[in-house]
């Protein structure tokens, strides 16, 4: 009798502690579910947040085209966008001209060939970044619509074909300058020092020379050098509206390029822009999110987006 009694009490326990593991169990699964709806719920929310500040920033371009056809930095579009509240959380964001950078797509014409000022212009870039000039090379013939390798410094399909794992150059436009990444070593430590000032455009984009960089200018000819040498003058200026002007850049390129470029340097120049980026970061409650949109402004001041990207550029 005791002996059945020992048993009946260890099935018992044994019951008992089951069911404790499949109680604690649901109550873990259901909190876990309940956390990951309230996280889906609070992404979902910070994704329409930042489609709300696309939407704002498009009535402003369309404001600010109305109003003049210079694009630029003491416009509303370019003035910092202070913290602003939102249900559980704040969103802040900024707009940027990628006019004002340049333009890696112009490496080649829209016939496929080399452009010569534009690549003698990124080759000034990169040295000025102490940047090995051969990428210049090799970023033309990834772009470049042949499979004909651009000079000792060029790589096409024998190349990446022997890659680890082996790829081809898509020979067209790049969408990204992320797609720096893929040249043969090029490595994220030189991609970060020559992000900043490189954009992907379609090919023929002018620089707007209203909102580029010191750093940009003073590349686009090889004895140029004031623009860089004090920021915070170029700004104040700035703040008065575009400087340097147009003209002034214009004569001040001429004068020292090579007769061979100077052709090319007069259509890649501008004081406008068609091409904005809005950088929204949301953060409700524990959620942060980063929205990255191309924006396209076509010449009646309404714009669409062409581009979006979560998390990184």
């Amino acid at each position: 009798m005791m002996r059945r009694r020992g048993v009946a009490l260890i099935i018992a326990l044994v019951i008992v502690a089951l069911a404790t593991i499949f109680a604690a169990r649901i109550g873990a699964e259901g909190a876990l579910d309940q956390r990951r709806a309230s996280t889906l719920l609070a992404q979902e929310q910070a994704m329409q947040v930042a489609f709300g500040a696309e939407d704002w920033v498009m009535e402003i371009l369309l404001e600010d085209a109305q109003h003049s056809q210079q694009v630029t930095l003491n416009q509303v579009w370019a003035q910092p966008m202070p913290p602003l509240p939102v249900d559980g959380g704040q969103v802040v964001g900024r707009v940027e001209d990628l006019a004002g950078r340049f333009n890696l797509n112009n490496l080649v014409t829209v016939q496929g060939t080399r452009n010569e000022f534009a690549f003698a212009w990124f080759q000034r870039l990169l040295a000025r970044l102490q940047l090995e000039p051969k990428w210049a090379a090799l970023l033309q013939d990834w772009i470049d619509p042949d499979n004909v390798t651009n000079g000792a410094d060029g790589a096409e399909d024998g190349v990446y074909l022997g890659m680890n794992p082996p790829y081809r150059p898509p020979n067209r436009p790049i969408s990204t300058t992320s797609e720096l990444l893929s040249l043969p070593g090029f490595g994220i430590e030189r991609y970060r020092r020559l992000a900043p000032y490189v954009a992907a455009l379609p090919i023929g984009t002018p620089l707007n020379v209203c909102t580029a960089s010191g750093f940009v200018l003073d590349t686009l000819a090889p004895s140029m050098s004031a623009f860089a040498q004090d920021p915070k003058l170029l700004m104040s200026y700035r703040a008065k509206g575009c400087f340097p002007t147009l003209r002034d850049v214009t004569t001040a390129v001429q004068a020292t390029l090579p007769a061979a470029e100077k052709a090319a340097a007069s259509s890649m120049l501008a004081e406008t822009s068609s091409w904005f980026r809005l950088t929204t970061s949301v953060r409700i409650g524990t959620t942060e999110v980063t929205l990255y949109s191309l924006l396209q402004r076509n010449p009646a001041g309404q714009s669409r987006v062409v581009l979006r990207s979560l998390g990184t550029e």
